[in-house]
C-alpha cells in the first residue's frame, strides 16, 4: 500500500473554516488595538478576505526605556481586488481619504494594478471594508488561493475596440473566478450600523462550483495582454490570455499557462517560470477554458508542499501536453494549438497621449507606487486636486503608475499647472530607468522582506542614472525590478536587471540577461551584493554594452546575448585591460 500523502496544515484550515468563516468575525469583535488580533488559523484566512496581518518591523529594534524590547504593534494591509486597474475619480478619492483615516497616510498601487492600505489598526478594519464596498470596489480574492487580481492592458484608447473588449473580458473573468462563498458578506458588510460584527449567524454552505472546499493549493494570477504591449508581464501569469487580432478585431487568445516568480533560495526544487502557449480559444471560449485550467490546478496541484504549490510545478512535472489534454478532458473537447503570435513589445503609457475619441490621457509615473506627500513631491495632493476638479475616470497600470482618462483637450494646460504646483515630473523629466522600474514594499510591513526595496530602489537609481549619463547611456530603456524577498511580488527575474533580497545586511542577488517585453528569464550574475556596490558591479557591464552592441540592440538583449560566463567580473575586468 502506498504511503498516504500528508496535507498541508493550511488544507486543513481551510476545510475546517465553514467556507473561509473560521473565527474571524469572533476575534475580531474581541480585538485589542495594537495587539495580535489574529491566530495563526485566521491569519491564513483573513487573507481570502483581502487583507494581511503585519507588524512595523521599525518598530521590533527600538527599546523600552528599561532597555527591554517594545511590544510588536499590529496593524493590517489592506487590498482592494480591481481588474484591470480600473477606477473613478469618486473611488480613488474615497480611497485616498481611507489612506489618512485608518491607514498610515498613504496610499499604494500595486503591481498587479490594485491598490493597497497600509496601517490599519483592527478596530478599523470594517469600517474600512465596508466603505471599499460602498465605492463599489471590493477585498474580496485579492490575496488567498483564489485567482486574485485579474490584470490587463490598462491604455484607454477608445477609438480602439480591441482594448475595450480586453477590458470587457478581464471583467468578465474576475467575475467568473470570484469565491462564491457569503462568508466575507456576513462578516463585514451585513450589519447596517458599521459597528457590530454579527458572529451569532448560521452557517449556510453555498457551492463553490470552481474551488470546491478547500480552493487552491496556493494563489492563481491571471492577466490580459497584446503581443505589440506585454505591459502586465503575461509570461509570469499563471494564466495569461494574449490578444490574437486580426482586421482590427478579436478573434481569439493564445492560453499561456504556469508562468510564477516565486522561488526559496534553500528550496533548490523550485524556480521561476514563464507561461508556456497551451492553446487558441475563441472569445466564447475563455471563461470555460479558463475554469477548467484553474480546476485541473484545484485537482492536482501540490497540497502537501506550498513550496511546490504553484501550478507552474504541476506543468513542469506533467508536461504542457499532459496538462493540455487533462483540461481538455475537463473542459468536455479538445482545443486548437497556439497561434504562432509572439510579444514583440511593452509600453509604460506615461505621458500625454490621444485617445482616438477626441479626448487625450495622461499617465504618470508614482515612484514605486507610492501616493504619499514628501518634500516638493507632493503626489497625494496632487492626484486629490486633480479628481476633485475635473472627476475624470483613471487606471493603475501594471508598472504601479496612474492613467488619467477622457481629458478635454482645454483642459490639458490646467492639468499640467496642477502637476508642476504639486512637484509631479512630467513624462520627459524622467528617464527610461526610472519609468521601467518598479519595486516591492519589503520593509518595514512585509513580514516575509530580508532587505530593503521600495526605500532602497530610488537611490539605487540616482546611482544607476548618474552612471548611465556618465557613459552616454542616459537615454536607453532598461528595466529594473526590485524586491526584498525572492518571493517575486515585483516581477524580478525577467527585466533587464532583477535585484532581489538576499541576506540582512542589505545584500542583493543581481539578475541579468531578460529583457523589458518580459519574454526572458534573466541569469544569475551575482550574488551577495551589498546595496553600494550594486551600480559599481554594473558600472563596467554597461561599459562592454555600450562598446560591443549591436545595432539597435538592448542592454538585456546584450547581456543574453554574450551570455554570463563573459560578463563575470573576472571577463569584465579583462576585456577592459585589453581595450
Amino acid at each position: 500500500m502506498s504511503e498516504e500523502i500528508k496535507l498541508h496544515k493550511n488544507e486543513g484550515i481551510k476545510l475546517g473554516s465553514q467556507q473561509l468563516r473560521g473565527t474571524i468575525a469572533q476575534e475580531l469583535a474581541a480585538c485589542t488595538p495594537g495587539q495580535k488580533p489574529f491566530g495563526d488559523e485566521s491569519e491564513q484566512l483573513i487573507k481570502f478576505h483581502g487583507f494581511y496581518q503585519q507588524d512595523d518591523r521599525d518598530q521590533r529594534r527600538e527599546k523600552n526605556p528599561d532597555g527591554t524590547p517594545k511590544a510588536k504593534e499590529y496593524s493590517f494591509m489592506v487590498r482592494s481586488r480591481i481588474p484591470g486597474g480600473k477606477v473613478t475619480a469618486r473611488q480613488m478619492l474615497a480611497e485616498l481619504d481611507l489612506c489618512d483615516r485608518f491607514g498610515n497616510g498613504t496610499l499604494r498601487i500595486t503591481t498587479r494594478q490594485g491598490l493597497q492600505l497600509h496601517g490599519v489598526l483592527c478596530q478599523n478594519l470594517k469600517a474600512t471594508i465596508r466603505e471599499i464596498n460602498e465605492i463599489k470596489l471590493s477585498t474580496l480574492a485579492a490575496c488567498g488561493d483564489v485567482s486574485r487580481n485579474v490584470m490587463c492592458c490598462p491604455a484607454p484608447f477608445h477609438g480602439d475596440s480591441v482594448r475595450r473588449d480586453m477590458q470587457a473580458m478581464a471583467d468578465r473573468l474576475a467575475d467568473h473566478l470570484k469565491p462564491r462563498t457569503t462568508a466575507y458578506y456576513e462578516i463585514w458588510l451585513s450589519d447596517e450600523n458599521g459597528e457590530k460584527t454579527n458572529v451569532a449567524e448560521p452557517f449556510r454552505p453555498v457551492e463553490e462550483p470552481i474551488y470546491g472546499a478547500t480552493y487552491l493549493p496556493r494563489k492563481f494570477k491571471a492577466g490580459v495582454a497584446l503581443p505589440e504591449d506585454n505591459c502586465i508581464d503575461i509570461y509570469t501569469q499563471d494564466l495569461g490570455l494574449l490578444a490574437i487580432v486580426e482586421h482590427g478585431k478579436i478573434v481569439g487568445y493564445n492560453v499561456l499557462v504556469g508562468g510564477g516568480m516565486g522561488v526559496t533560495p534553500s528550496a533548490k526544487k523550485t524556480f521561476p517560470a514563464l507561461a508556456k502557449p497551451m492553446a487558441f480559444v475563441s472569445p466564447e471560449q475563455v471563461l470555460a477554458v479558463a475554469e477548467n485550467v484553474v480546476k485541473v490546478q484545484r485537482d492536482f496541484g501540490n497540497r502537501a508542499d506550498r513550496k511546490l504549490a504553484r501550478l507552474k510545478y504541476l506543468i513542469a512535472n506533467w508536461g504542457i501536453e499532459k496538462f493540455k489534454a487533462k483540461v481538455e478532458e475537463y473542459y468536455g473537447q479538445s482545443l486548437a494549438a497556439p497561434r504562432p503570435v509572439e510579444v514583440t513589445d511593452v509600453d509604460d503609457h506615461i505621458g500625454w497621449h490621444e485617445q482616438g475619441d477626441g479626448k487625450l490621457f495622461l499617465g504618470i509615473n508614482v515612484e514605486n507606487g507610492r501616493i504619499k506627500d514628501e518634500g516638493t513631491l507632493r503626489i497625494k495632493s496632487g492626484l486629490r486636486a486633480i479628481f476633485s476638479k475635473y472627476g475624470m475616470e483613471a487606471r493603475l497600470t501594471p508598472l504601479q503608475g496612474i492613467i488619467l482618462c477622457n481629458i478635454s483637450p482645454q483642459d490639458r494646460a490646467g492639468v499640467d499647472a496642477l502637476l508642476r504646483e504639486y512637484g509631479i515630473p512630467a513624462a520627459e523629466e524622467l528617464t527610461l530607468v526610472r519609468r521601467y522600474s518598479m519595486a516591492c514594499p519589503a520593509w518595514p510591513t512585509c513580514g516575509l522582506a530580508v532587505t530593503e526595496s521600495e526605500r532602497a530602489l530610488p537611490g539605487i537609481l540616482d546611482a544607476m542614472e548618474a552612471e548611465l549619463r556618465r557613459q552616454g547611456l542616459q537615454g536607453e530603456r532598461i528595466s529594473v525590478h526590485m524586491t526584498g524577498c525572492p518571493n517575486g511580488c515585483a516581477r524580478p527575474y525577467t527585466p533587464d536587471i532583477g535585484l532581489v533580497g538576499k541576506a540582512a545586511g542589505e545584500r542583493y542577488t543581481v539578475f541579468l540577461g531578460g529583457n523589458v517585453q518580459g519574454t526572458r528569464l534573466a541569469y544569475l550574475f551575482q550574488d551577495m551584493v551589498p546595496k553600494a556596490e550594486i551600480v559599481p558591479a554594473l558600472a563596467p557591464v554597461f561599459a562592454r554594452f555600450k562598446a560591443e552592441r549591436q545595432v539597435g540592440e538592448s542592454f538585456g538583449d546584450f547581456c543574453h546575448r554574450v551570455g554570463k560566463a563573459s560578463l563575470a567580473p573576472a571577463a569584465v575586468e579583462a576585456s577592459a585591460s585589453e581595450e
